[in-house]
């Protein structure tokens, strides 16, 4: 089985050690993975669909893995109970998904020792949303994956500060590396945003002034994050 740099990642930031639940699980890859590399001994694969669960149980049986891997059909953490998994791996959905999910089975969540995350959308309001419930986030991981961005956090239940406003957008940690895929990010931002700004300028329509506002302020965001970095 190859699997995505992506996933392989996900994979590199689970301390594991106890059981995991796999929070859409889909082909059930991350499950099969997490117990054949002795990450975690057992996993609790989860997906709101059946199609995908059953082609998760049938990955699952072919890898031999069917007394360790238990598949339950649900809808975010609702099949998890507090306690049961130490791991929660939730990934491949937006952000404001994420926090619905975290949301509706907080005490589940908070339960646990670790949560290995990856919103593909919103990171900025995903971070403030763990920061301001609970969570710390430990570290993060970023890649580039078909043209595509992504962070990957590991967090944990715990108090922590509330991070600057280019902390959140960016993450804290990727920052404080210099993290080159971030900085090349930052970068193509800052001379989109410019080179926007610069059109729009030129549309002299109050459109366009209420456009540049907001474009000016990402900028500025941008430009803050990439002075944060060494």
């Amino acid at each position: 089985m190859r699997l995505s740099r992506r996933l392989e990642s996900i994979l590199a930031l689970t301390r594991g050690g106890g059981t995991a639940a796999d929070i859409g699980t889909d082909h059930g890859y991350a499950a099969i993975e997490l117990v054949r590399r002795g990450l975690c001994p057992r996993v609790i694969a989860c997906d709101i669909r059946p199609g995908p669960l059953s082609r998760a149980q049938e990955h699952i049986r072919q890898a031999g893995l069917s007394g360790q891997i238990e598949t339950r059909l649900g809808d975010g953490l609702e099949r998890v109970a507090p306690g049961e998994a130490k791991t929660l791996l939730i990934a491949g959905m937006g952000g404001p998904l994420m926090i619905s999910i975290l949301e509706r089975g907080a005490e589940t969540a908070l339960a646990a020792e670790e949560l290995i995350l990856s919103p593909q959308s919103d990171p900025g309001a995903f971070r403030r949303f763990l920061l301001t419930h609970g969570y710390r986030i430990e570290t993060e991981e970023a890649l580039e994956e078909d043209g595509k961005y992504y962070v990957i956090l590991r967090a944990c239940p715990g108090q922590e500060e509330l991070w600057k406003e280019e902390e959140l957008q960016y993450g804290r940690v990727l920052l404080q590396r210099g993290e080159p895929l971030l900085r090349k990010r930052l970068e193509r931002e800052i001379d989109r945003d410019r080179a926007l700004l610069l059109r729009l300028s030129e549309a002299g329509t109050e459109r366009s002034r209420e456009r540049s506002g907001e474009i000016r302020a990402a900028l500025d965001l941008a430009e803050r994050a990439l002075a944060r970095m060494p």
